[in-house]
C-alpha cells in the first residue's frame, strides 16, 4: 500500500509541475491530446454554458465573461492542492517519522506539506529523517517557484488581452458595432479615404500574427471577452477576412497585395485556434450572405463610388470557404456572434450609446 502510495504522489507531483509549465511557461503549442488542463476547460466551459442564464443577452454575456478570469484563477488552486497532496502521499508512503509524533497518520503529512508548500514553517510538525529534510526542502523551493511563475503569467497574459482590445475598439469607429466590411468600405469611401483602408489591413496584419502567438501560448485568452457589447476578437477578425476576400474578389481601390497578406495571417489565426480548441470544421448551416445581399452589398459599394466586379458573389464563394468553416466552429466553441457582411438596419456604434443604452 505504501509503496503504491508512494508512486502514486510521485506521478501526482510530477505530472502537476508538468502540466504548470507546459500552460505558464512553454511558449508553444502542446499537440499531445492526453491534458489535465485541456480536459479542465473542456469539462468546466460545458458545464458554466449549460448552468448558467440561458437567454442571450446583457445577462449571458455577463455571466460568460466570468469565466475566463474564474476559470484560471480555480486553475492555479487546482495545481497548487495537486502538488500539495503529491507531496504528502510520498511523505506518507515512506512512512516518514515526524516530530514529536513519530509515524504521523496521512491527515498530519497533509498538513506538513501544505505548510512548507506555502513556507509558512510553524515548526509544530517537522520531519526526523534525511529523506524527509529533502522532500520539505524540494517542496518549499516548488512552492517559491510556482509563486514566481504565477506573479510573472497574470501580467504577461493581462498585456496580451489589453494589446488585443485596443485594436477591437477601434475598428468600431471604421467598421461599426458589430462590424461589417461593406459599412468600412462605404465610410472610408465617403470621406474619400479608400486608400486607407489599406493601412488599416496592414495593422490588423500585425494584430492578427500577435493574436496568433498569443492565443496559441495561451489559449484561455480565446474565453476572454471584450468590454464593450457587439465587439468580440472573433467578431473583429471575421469582418477583417471579410474585407480581405472583398478586396481579392475585385473591389477596386486598396491594394490587393496587402489584403492577400492580411488574408493570409488572419485565415492561419482561426485555423489554429480551432485546431488548438480541437474544433474541427464544420460546413456553415446558414450562409451569411446569400445573393440578394451580394447584390446589395454591390449597390452600396457602387453608390460610395467603388468599381465592384459584376461577379462579386462566385468570385467571394471560394474565399469564403477557407475560413467560415472555422470561424463558424469557434463561434460555436466560444459563444461569439458572427458579424455579418451587410450593417443592419437599427445597428449604433458603441461610441454613439451612452449607459443608458440610448445613442445621442
Amino acid at each position: 500500500m505504501r509503496v503504491a502510495t508512494l508512486i502514486a504522489g510521485i506521478a501526482l507531483v510530477l505530472t502537476v509541475l508538468w502540466e504548470s509549465f507546459e500552460t505558464l511557461v512553454l511558449p508553444r503549442r502542446v499537440s499531445r491530446r492526453l491534458r489535465f488542463t485541456r480536459g479542465y476547460y473542456r469539462l468546466l466551459w460545458g458545464t458554466w454554458t449549460r448552468i448558467g442564464p440561458h437567454k442571450a443577452g446583457q445577462w449571458r454575456e455577463l455571466y460568460l465573461s466570468v469565466f475566463a478570469p474564474l476559470s484560471l484563477l480555480m486553475l492555479l488552486g487546482l495545481w497548487v492542492l495537486g502538488v500539495m497532496f503529491g507531496f504528502a502521499l510520498i511523505q506518507w508512503g515512506l512512512n516518514t517519522p515526524l516530530a514529536p509524533v513519530g509515524s504521523a497518520a496521512f491527515g498530519t503529512h497533509l498538513y506538513l506539506s501544505a505548510t512548507s508548500f506555502v513556507t509558512l514553517g510553524l515548526g509544530d510538525y517537522a520531519p526526523t529523517s534525511g529523506p524527509g529534510h529533502a522532500i520539505v526542502a524540494i517542496e518549499a523551493a516548488a512552492g517559491f517557484a510556482f509563486l514566481a511563475l504565477t506573479i510573472s503569467y497574470l501580467p504577461v497574459l493581462y498585456q496580451a488581452f489589453s494589446r488585443r482590445e485596443v485594436r477591437i475598439s477601434m475598428l468600431d469607429q471604421w467598421a461599426g458595432s458589430p462590424p461589417s466590411a461593406v459599412e468600412l468600405l462605404r465610410r472610408a469611401a465617403s470621406y474619400d479615404s479608400l486608400d486607407s483602408v489599406s493601412e488599416l489591413l496592414g495593422t490588423w496584419e500585425r494584430w492578427s500574427a500577435e493574436l496568433l502567438e498569443s492565443h496559441l501560448s495561451y489559449p484561455v485568452l480565446a474565453y476572454f471577452r471584450s468590454q464593450h457589447e457587439h465587439e468580440s476578437w472573433l467578431a473583429a477578425l471575421t469582418s477583417i477576412l471579410d474585407l480581405s476576400s472583398l478586396v481579392l474578389a475585385g473591389v477596386e481601390g486598396v491594394s490587393a497585395w496587402q489584403a492577400r497578406r492580411t488574408f493570409a495571417i488572419s485565415r492561419h489565426a482561426v485555423v489554429d485556434l480551432a485546431q488548438v480548441l480541437h474544433m474541427p470544421p464544420q460546413a456553415v448551416p446558414a450562409t451569411r450572405i446569400d445573393a440578394e445581399g451580394v447584390a446589395r452589398a454591390r449597390r452600396i459599394l457602387e453608390d460610395a463610388g467603388i468599381e465592384v466586379p459584376l461577379d462579386l458573389e462566385s468570385r467571394l464563394l471560394p474565399l469564403r470557404a477557407k475560413y467560415e468553416p472555422y470561424v463558424y466552429v469557434l463561434s460555436q466553441r466560444v459563444e461569439m456572434e458572427l458579424p455579418d457582411f451587410l450593417r443592419p438596419a437599427d445597428a449604433v456604434d458603441d461610441w454613439e450609446r451612452t449607459a443608458w443604452n440610448e445613442p445621442e
